[in-house]
C-alpha cells in the first residue's frame, strides 16, 4: 500500500471519535491526541451525509487508516475544536499514487 508520506503530515490533532447518542446528547470515545495531519483552513462547500450542502472550514488529509466517523470532535493545531462532517478514504489500486483519508470539518 502507497500511503501519504509521512514527511507531508506537518500538523498534529486531536481526536474524539463519535460513538453515537446518548441520552444525554452525543457519546464520544476517549481523546486521540497527535495524529498526524495536513491542515488547510478554507472554506468550501461540502456535501454532509445526509446530502446537503454544507460549508466546511478546515479540511484534513491523513493516513489512509485513520478512524474518525462523521460526527466526531476534531482539535485543530490551532486550539479549535470542530465537527467532522464527511470522511472520503482515497485509494487508488494498481496506481502509484498515495492513499488518504479526507476529513471536512465545520
Amino acid at each position: 500500500m502507497n500511503r501519504v508520506p509521512a514527511w507531508l503530515l506537518r500538523h498534529r490533532i486531536t481526536i474524539q471519535p463519535y460513538q453515537g447518542d446518548g441520552a444525554y446528547g452525543p457519546v464520544y470515545g476517549p481523546p486521540i491526541a497527535g495524529v498526524p495531519a495536513l491542515v488547510a483552513e478554507t472554506v468550501r462547500t461540502v456535501r454532509n451525509p445526509q446530502g446537503r450542502e454544507v460549508i466546511s472550514t478546515a479540511q484534513i488529509i491523513a493516513a489512509p487508516d485513520l478512524h474518525c466517523p462523521a460526527e466526531s470532535r476534531i482539535t485543530l493545531p490551532d486550539g479549535r475544536t470542530t465537527r467532522v462532517i464527511s470522511v472520503a478514504h482515497h485509494t487508488a489500486p494498481g496506481l502509484s499514487v498515495p492513499q488518504s483519508t479526507e476529513v471536512s470539518c465545520e
